[in-house]
């Protein structure tokens, strides 16, 4: 058993205002910003973009898998609150464990689209072509993406409110502890705690199939551009390969030069 049960209080109060303070935001395979402006060369830059995404779509996959099996497990908690007068503290501190592992999946999907979309900003800045790319989309994905992080938070803070929680009771880390060590110290509480941190998981779980698809899309735009221009690299190349290993005309046959006197 996970003996988490003194840190619930810090731990939910991570859960219930995932979103409406930010996500830190630390590498994009981990699902948060790549540095990408840090990227000078834009051979580098295209090589790491195009791996990125693969991995970040992967990790999205995972982020969601785990969503589900934090949502099941949330459900069971909540059946045998039902069945007890208050959880015992060994079992309530991994229900703690499951929650505090939501906030940091919701942290990490609000990075992967910070990243993501920061990588989109890049690309247009630096490649004319890509931007030509986004021309054809009714949206760019930096945008995209950041009307998915707005949604995100807004649906979380949704659900606060729908708790009668409100962002000002969270707003600095003594009152958060203050109000959910109150929660913590009923069933009442605890089963407040475990649906709104169901509700979390399972709206986290349709938000990352969302997201999901933005990288789809994302991916194959990228895959395209990338595509065409390389074909235009290698027809540049071909033509000058063509031009410098061209035979030089030969010079003989012509009228000799003499001087007439």
């Amino acid at each position: 058993m996970r003996l988490y049960a003194k840190l619930g209080s810090a731990a939910l109060s991570a859960v219930l205002s995932a979103g409406l303070t930010g996500a830190a935001h630390a590498g994009a395979a981990a699902g948060g910003a790549t540095e990408w402006t840090q990227l000078l060369n834009n051979a580098q830059l295209i090589d790491l973009a195009g791996t990125n995404v693969e991995q970040v779509g992967q990790n999205a996959q995972q982020i969601a898998n785990q969503l589900t099996q934090i949502q099941n497990q949330i459900d069971q908690y909540r059946t045998m609150l039902q069945n007890l007068e208050q959880l015992p503290e060994n079992i309530w501190g991994d229900a703690v464990a499951d929650l505090n592992q939501l906030q940091q999946l919701v942290a990490q999907g609000d990075g992967i689209a910070f990243s993501m979309g920061n990588l989109d900003d890049v690309l247009k800045e630096r490649f004319g072509s890509y931007a030509d790319f986004q021309g054809s989309l009714p949206e760019d994905f930096s945008s995209m993406y950041d009307s998915w992080s707005r949604t995100n938070r807004d649906t979380i803070a949704g659900t606060l409110a729908g708790a009668g929680l409100t962002a000002d009771q969270f707003q600095t880390e003594a009152q958060t502890m203050a109000q959910l060590q109150r929660q913590s110290e009923t069933a009442v509480g605890q089963m407040q705690a475990l649906q709104v941190g169901h509700s979390i998981a399972s709206q986290q779980v349709e938000q990352m199939q969302k997201l999901r698809g933005l990288l789809s899309q994302q991916t194959t735009m990228m895959g395209t551009w990338y595509q065409s221009e390389q074909a235009e690299r290698d027809l540049a190349q071909a033509r000058r390969d063509a031009f410098f290993n061209s035979n030089v005309p030969s010079t003989s046959g012509g009228q000799e030069m003499a001087p007439r006197w």
